[in-house]
């Protein structure tokens, strides 16, 4: 009897690293990475995933308490649109598609403005987040003899919790979601190109013309390595260490590495 042949196995999906060049674009990914990772823990009925999307949310809160990150919004809001309208005219375009995205960030700013200047400003009053938030600085601040109202909280009845979630999230939710459109069209803008590390070490120096805002670094799932961005808006020195276990330090890599390299301006 013949033995079936085993299945081959899913090439594992590649790994993408993403360094931002400047301030604006540092802030957006850290707000899209809170947002995702608020958004993943509020539908779920745990009351540890209730906790990780408060927590989420404070830190969403300590982040647009420092400059006018909606103020960023809109302008790169308006940017991006002036950049896609230019392009309505160009031979070859899917007008279609440009139209669409072209719609929804109107959507995205129309929905933004409507919130006004201080609209997290009943999450920054809220007595209940505001005695999280001061609990969250101690190491084990947030648990039950703590906090007894907290725990109380956490231990109404899903539905409850859910409810009050979102009624908080839909307070920054126009921010956010705008924060994960303008990201989208910055990475879908960009040409990705095949290069290679000799030594496992690429120096990049960008046109002064054309300002770039995020990098991205490409390497096949699976791999051992993973890259260290360092410089600014104007070069960077890319190294990639090899990874070892959690009980040795990296090594730079001592041999080429290919990979993909993503500029987005």
């Amino acid at each position: 009897m013949f033995e079936p042949a085993e299945a081959p196995e899913a090439a594992a999906e590649p790994v993408v690293y993403e360094q931002p060049l400047n301030e604006r674009m540092r802030v957006f990914l850290r707000l899209e990475f809170l947002w995702n990772q608020a958004t993943y823990h509020t539908t779920s009925p745990s009351p540890w995933a209730s906790r990780s999307s408060v927590g989420s949310l404070l830190e969403i809160l300590a982040i647009t308490a420092r400059g006018d990150p909606r103020g960023d919004v809109l302008k790169e809001l308006e940017r991006q649109m002036g950049l896609l309208r230019d392009y309505q005219n160009r031979p070859g375009v899917d007008g279609a598609r440009l139209r669409a995205v072209l719609a929804t960030l109107v959507r995205r700013r129309e929905e933004l403005t409507s919130t006004g200047g201080n609209f997290l400003q009943p999450l920054r009053d809220s007595e209940f987040l505001n005695s999280v938030k001061h609990r969250s600085a101690i190491p084990g601040g947030t648990c039950e003899f703590d906090l007894p109202d907290y725990f109380h909280w956490l231990n109404r009845p899903a539905e409850e919790r859910e409810r009050d979630l979102e009624q908080w999230m839909g307070r920054i939710r126009p921010l956010c979601e705008s924060v994960s459109e303008l990201l989208w069209i910055t990475r879908e803008n960009a040409r990705p190109r095949k290069e290679v590390a000799k030594g496992g070490v690429y120096q990049i120096v960008f046109e002064r013309e054309q300002p770039i805002q995020l990098l991205r670094l490409e390497l096949p799932g699976g791999s051992t390595l993973f890259p260290e961005v360092s410089g600014s808006h104007y070069r960077c020195s890319v190294r990639f260490l090899e990874w070892h276990g959690v009980s040795k330090r990296p090594a730079q890599a001592q041999d080429d590495v290919s990979f993909i390299l993503t500029c987005c301006s």
